[in-house]
C-alpha cells in the first residue's frame, strides 16, 4: 500500500471530561450494555443511562459496568429522557445523546467533538449510520416544503423512491458539512446551546423532537452538521417493536405538532390539509402494519419513517 493509499489515522481519544453521553433506554436489554461499552472504549468517561422502562432489567444488563442508572418510573419519551440524561450528566462541554441499539466505531466520538471544535457556529452534530450489515440509513434530511411532505407521507409507503421522498433525503456524503437536520439515534450537541434552546421539547413523545431541536437551532442562529468520518451502527427500533401500533401514532401526532410548530402566514392556513394527509397515511401505515403482523406474528417492524429518524 502506497503512503497515498494508507486509510486515514484515526483521531486520539476525546479528552476526559470533554464530552458525556445519555443513552436513553427503553427495555432494549443487552443492547444497551453493548453500546455503553463501545463508548466507555472511546474514552467518553461518563456515560448515563436514562431507563423508560424497567430499571430493575436494565440494571442487570449493565452489570459489570459501573455507570448512573437515571429511572424516569415510567415511559416519558425519548426527548424527555434524553434531557433529564442530559440534567444528570454534569458540565461537559459536549454531550452525546444516544439510543440504546447503537455501537460506536473507533474514532467516531473524537471526530464527532473535532468537528465542533473546527466549527463554533455548528451546534450539533451527527455521524453516519449504519445498519449491522453495513448499508447506510439516510440519517442527513431537509426541511421539505409542505408539498414535499405530503406528497412524501402519501406515497413513502408504496413507492419509496418517489420524487417527494428523494427531495427530502439529503446526502451522509464523504465530508463535514452543514445540513438541514440530522437524526436523533446519535448526536454530539454542545451544552451550551442545548440549554439555551431549552433541550428537547417535551411535548414530542417520540419521533420529529431531533427534526424540531435542529430546526430551532437554525431559528436561533446555529448551523447543524455531519460527520461522515464518525461511523455508528444502529441496530434501528428495538424498543419501539413491542408497540408498533402506538409508536406509529405518536409518529404521525408528531409530525403534525411539527408543521403546526414551523407554519408562517398562509402556510398555517394549509393545517387543516395537513391533519387531512397526515391522518389518511396514518391509516394506510396502521393497515400496513396489520398486514404484515398478520402474515409474521414475529415481525414488529413498523412502517417507514414519514419525517423523523427511524429509530
Amino acid at each position: 500500500m502506497t503512503p497515498s493509499s494508507a486509510p486515514p489515522t484515526p483521531p486520539p481519544p476525546a479528552r476526559a471530561g470533554r464530552v458525556a453521553a445519555v443513552v436513553v433506554d427503553y427495555d432494549a436489554g443487552d443492547l444497551v450494555a453493548t453500546c455503553v461499552s463501545s463508548l466507555l472504549d472511546e474514552g467518553v468517561d461518563q456515560v448515563v443511562v436514562v431507563e423508560n422502562g424497567d430499571p430493575r432489567a436494565a440494571r442487570q444488563a449493565l452489570a459489570g459496568l459501573s455507570v448512573p442508572l437515571v429511572a424516569t418510573g415510567r415511559n416519558l419519551g425519548y426527548g424527555a429522557g434524553a434531557n433529564r440524561g442530559v440534567a444528570a450528566s454534569g458540565d461537559s462541554e459536549y454531550v452525546l445523546v444516544c439510543n440504546p441499539d447503537l455501537r460506536v466505531h473507533t474514532g467516531a466520538v473524537a471526530r464527532l467533538v473535532a468537528a465542533l471544535d473546527e466549527r463554533p457556529s455548528w451546534a450539533i452534530v451527527g455521524p453516519r449510520l449504519v445498519d449491522p450489515s453495513g448499508v447506510e440509513y439516510p440519517s442527513v434530511r431537509r426541511f421539505p416544503s409542505m408539498l414535499d411532505a405530503a406528497g412524501h407521507a402519501l406515497l413513502a409507503l408504496v413507492r419509496p423512491d418517489n420524487r417527494f421522498s428523494r427531495r427530502y433525503r439529503d446526502a451522509v456524503g464523504d465530508v463535514p458539512r452543514a445540513v438541514d437536520w440530522v437524526s436523533g439515534a446519535c448526536i454530539c450537541v454542545r451544552r451550551d446551546a442545548f440549554e439555551e434552546l431549552g433541550g428537547f421539547d417535551e411535548s414530542y413523545f417520540m419521533f420529529a423532537e431531533d427534526m424540531d431541536l435542529c430546526w430551532r437551532a437554525h431559528q436561533a442562529g446555529w448551523e447543524v452538521g455531519v460527520e461522515p468520518r464518525a461511523e455508528v451502527t444502529h441496530v434501528q427500533g428495538v424498543s419501539r417493536r413491542r408497540h408498533p401500533y402506538r409508536m406509529l401514532v405518536a409518529h404521525h401526532r408528531s409530525a403534525l405538532r411539527f408543521e403546526a410548530r414551523r407554519a408562517r402566514g398562509a402556510e398555517r392556513l394549509a393545517l387543516p390539509a395537513a391533519a387531512a394527509v397526515l391522518g389518511l397515511r396514518l391509516v394506510m401505515a396502521l393497515a400496513d402494519e396489520a398486514v404484515r403482523r398478520r402474515r409474521d406474528p414475529r415481525s414488529g417492524r413498523a412502517g417507514p419513517p414519514i419525517r423523523s429518524s427511524s429509530r
